[in-house]
């Protein structure tokens, strides 16, 4: 702002009948925080040569010149460019359109710009299938926002995928934006945990259980707090001693949506990514119990979630439920409750 004040009064100050002086009206950025509280799905265009990037997508590092267009649900038009980064690691190699990293570039007059370097999580496969599990992974953070504020927020898209060749690109698809770690730390009064790697019994007690067990209700065991897999910790901004906080990301491999690409770690002794294996720690029946509270009191919500989405079909809403089903059965046995979260807990 201050250097549209100075670029201003300079005009004002050198402007003569002879002389023109253009300046560029700063556009309101958005608001970051409420972009991702929105429910609605933000139709947009993405604009770039796809064939070209689909054929370098194993080639590290190379950034995509993109256009990003839109109109926000304030009826403010959007038409930007923006970088586009190949991310991740096996669905790089194995999907028709590689997962994405959007880079917004600051200008005075971008709308996008505080919004800065956004993962975006499209489609694998350009079929139907792979449409239904996007959104079953979407409604997976979903779920998950409603059991704790510690959690990544999610923003659902229509993205128009537009050939800039002229040749015909991947076309219109679901798609969600991921929101930034930096913007979820400050939200909870925490900043990035950027410290040494640590054992999953080196966070605070509660929330990993809470991860843990949401890990197993969702059927997924591709995750690792010491291998930075999947997991991200933040702590507490004004105590620097106190214990980080996990939080959960990228669910494509869990039991509930089931991909065909997803398979079982070998070292778990399961057939299919469908089978549950709880991966968290001892704790006493007192500590569990605290835990699955949360689960209880939440369970209409994280059904109506499901139940509720329009955009995913009846076949998968029924499969969702019916895998919830039978982890809300389970956690109403205390005896079963022991058995699975306290007897079979990991031990190392």
């Amino acid at each position: 702002m201050k250097s549209f004040f100075a670029t201003l009064l300079l005009c004002l100050f050198f402007t003569s009948p002879f002389v023109y002086c253009q300046t560029a009206v700063p556009a309101p950025g958005i608001d970051k925080v409420q972009f991702f509280k929105e429910e609605s799905q933000l139709k947009v265009s993405l604009e770039s040569y796809w064939g070209n990037l689909i054929n370098k997508k194993n080639k590290i590092g190379l950034v995509f010149p993109g256009r990003f267009k839109g109109t926000l649900p304030d009826g403010k038009p959007v038409d930007e460019n923006v970088d586009l980064v190949v991310r991740g690691h096996f669905r790089r190699e194995y999907c028709n359109l590689p997962p994405i990293k959007l880079q917004f570039k600051k200008s005075p007059t971008s709308v996008m710009a505080p919004l800065k370097s956004l993962k975006l999580v499209n489609v694998c496969k350009l079929n139907g299938s792979s449409e239904q599990n996007l959104l079953k992974e979407y409604l997976i953070y979903k779920m998950y926002n409603l059991l704790t504020d510690k959690s990544y927020r999610v923003r659902l898209l229509n993205v128009d995928f537009v050939d800039s060749s002229g040749k015909k690109g991947p076309g219109a698809q679901p798609a969600f934006l991921v929101e930034d770690l930096s913007d979820l730390a400050k939200r909870n009064d925490c900043k990035e945990w950027n410290k040494r790697k640590v054992h999953a019994e080196s966070t605070d007690s509660k929330q990993m259980t809470l991860v843990s067990i949401f890990e197993y209700m969702i059927g997924n065991t591709d995750w690792s707090v010491p291998g930075d897999h999947n997991i991200k910790l933040i702590q507490i901004k004004s105590d620097s001693n106190s214990l980080p906080f996990a939080v959960p990301y990228d669910f494509d491999f869990s039991g509930i949506i089931n991909t065909d690409y997803a398979t079982p770690d070998p070292m778990l002794n399961t057939e299919t990514v469908t089978e549950r294996v709880y991966r968290g720690f001892p704790r006493t029946m007192e500590e569990i119990n605290e835990v699955l509270d949360i689960f209880k009191q939440k369970k209409d919500q994280i059904y109506a979630v499901v139940n509720n989405f329009e955009l995913l079909n009846s076949g998968s809403k029924k499969g969702m439920i019916n895998y919830l089903e039978s982890f809300y059965s389970l956690i109403n046995k205390p005896k079963e409750v022991k058995s699975v979260f306290i007897d079979n807990a990991r031990k190392q």
